[in-house]
């Protein structure tokens, strides 16, 4: 047994997982009996990947813009977002700050050498952020769940938030187990000021052929006294976002994943189309999209989830708003949603 499976099945860790609704006395599992994998018959997905057209990458690195002076200014709404790529987004919320899925590696792999490579330079190095009050990590997939990024945390004193059974990855990776809280659904922390509540997501998780489902996957609340933010992970389409949405609604901010889909993994990612759906489950708002624009991992273009969400978005009157990389906004003082990657992807 591996130092990582001994990890997640030892002690109290060990019984929590088993003790989950979540968990079956094997692994975790969906409510909904759907994912993960391919639905029906793969071949298609397959001819796409060898022989389907559009451009995955962009033609050259994308501009970011650089956040480090902007971060020296007042919060004049007391919500200030910065998005540094894919997952990873910076939040601040009463002047207290909370860094997402943090992924500041080249590739999104466990290999240093192979695997998807970052479509532009991070807008701010990880030793380069201000101060942060906590860390938040949804899943344990590498695009999510970054090593080199990890042990890097792992020298701080940041407290780290996460799903069921994620920490023994984290302790693994060198982290102290004193700085780890993980939740199961419907589980809350409080930290500094900061509140998270790990809320139903439908996913997998995984990162070997090993150790498929042994952790939890997970959508999140975030919120101090004033602001609430949602941060969906990744997720299919579920109907436990309208009873979600009820119970911690209204949020300052949705951040649902748009990217990295296909038909044939819809019970698994949103993509555009079901995110707007997500969205109003929720309680509508201001929309973010996360989780594209920085790693090929999909078939679509790379630039196809924004393209089509912008579409839908303007159809149905929603209120999205979509950032260049590494610019420190306030949600509620930004108006049109702004194309930035038609400038330098094309």
């Amino acid at each position: 047994m591996s130092r990582r499976s001994q990890l997640l099945n030892a002690g109290l860790r060990g019984e929590r997982v088993r003790a989950s609704k979540q968990h079956d006395g094997s692994v975790f599992k969906n409510p909904s009996g759907l994912g993960p994998g391919l639905e029906g018959n793969p071949l298609p997905v397959l001819g796409e990947y060898f022989f389907g057209g559009g451009q995955r990458t962009p033609a050259k690195p994308l501009a970011v813009e650089r956040p480090h002076e902007a971060w020296t200014q007042k919060v004049s709404s007391g919500l200030r977002v910065t998005w540094l790529g894919h997952s990873t987004v910076l939040l601040e919320l009463d002047g207290l700050r909370v860094l997402t899925d943090p992924v500041f590696g080249d590739r999104a792999s466990p290999l240093s050498f192979a695997g998807p490579k970052r479509f532009h330079p991070v807008p701010a190095r990880l030793e380069e952020l201000p101060p942060l009050d906590a860390v938040l990590l949804s899943h344990d997939h590498y695009d999510h769940l970054c090593s080199s990024t990890m042990k890097a945390l792992a020298k701080l004193s940041v407290p780290i938030v996460t799903a069921l059974g994620v920490g023994a990855h984290l302790e693994a990776m060198g982290v102290a187990a004193e700085r780890i809280t993980e939740l199961d659904w419907d589980e809350s922390v409080e930290l500094k000021g900061l509140r998270f509540t790990a809320t139903p997501s439908q996913h997998f998780s995984g990162r070997g052929v090993s150790d498929r489902n042994l952790t939890l996957w997970a959508s999140w609340v975030i919120q101090t006294a004033n602001k609430k933010v949602f941060f969906s992970g990744d997720t299919g389409l579920t109907d436990q976002f309208r009873d979600l949405g009820a119970k911690h609604g209204p949020f300052d901010l949705v951040m649902l994943e748009v990217g990295a889909w296909h038909p044939s993994w819809g019970s698994i990612h949103l993509g555009p189309e079901n995110a707007l759906k997500a969205f109003q489950m929720l309680g509508g708002g201001t929309l973010l999209p996360v989780h594209w624009g920085t790693f090929n991992l999909a078939i679509h273009a790379w630039d196809e989830p924004a393209e089509t969400l912008l579409k839908l978005a303007s159809e149905q009157k929603v209120r999205v708003v979509t950032p260049k990389l590494g610019l420190v906004f306030e949600p509620s003082q930004l108006d049109e949603p702004t194309p930035w990657w038609r400038e330098t992807g094309r």
